[in-house]
């Protein structure tokens, strides 16, 4: 039975991720968070957004009832609209979504060579559901 190299393993992560850090994804994904912090306007909607964005949290705490909980989150979905609308945001937001999907990817793929059971972090509600969805037809 060999034990574990923990130095050796490591080493290899280490590689893993540079080679996805040497990916022209990645590198692009880099520029365009580069660039959208020096775009003027890209930055104004960032702010207005988060503006928008803490408006709808606070009226999301007290949930329906609150009197500007619909007028508060419609803002706030518009003006996610109008990011997603912006070229340098919204290809940013494509590629921070394919990275995401990658590292969950990669993530998931070590966790089942080692057992179907290991518990994957997931930043992705819809892959959150269906994970969850099937580790219960799994265990149901």
């Amino acid at each position: 039975m060999h034990s574990l190299d923990m130095t050796e393993l490591l080493l290899e992560a280490y590689r893993l991720a540079d080679q996805i850090n040497d990916s022209k994804e990645v590198k692009r994904y880099l520029e365009l968070k580069r660039k959208i912090a020096e775009d003027p306007t890209a930055q104004s909607l960032i702010k207005e957004f988060q503006k928008k964005k803490d408006v709808f949290e606070d009226c999301q705490r007290f949930g329906h009832f609150h009197p500007d909980y619909h007028a508060a989150k419609k803002e706030a979905e518009q003006f996610r609209l109008a990011m997603k609308n912006h070229p340098l945001i919204g290809e940013y937001l494509e590629m921070e979504e394919w990275l995401d999907h990658l590292l969950a990817e990669v993530s998931r793929r070590i966790a089942r060579a080692v057992s179907d059971t290991v518990k994957v972090p997931i930043n992705d509600p819809r892959e959150l559901r269906k994970s969850n969805r099937n580790r219960r037809n799994h265990f149901g």
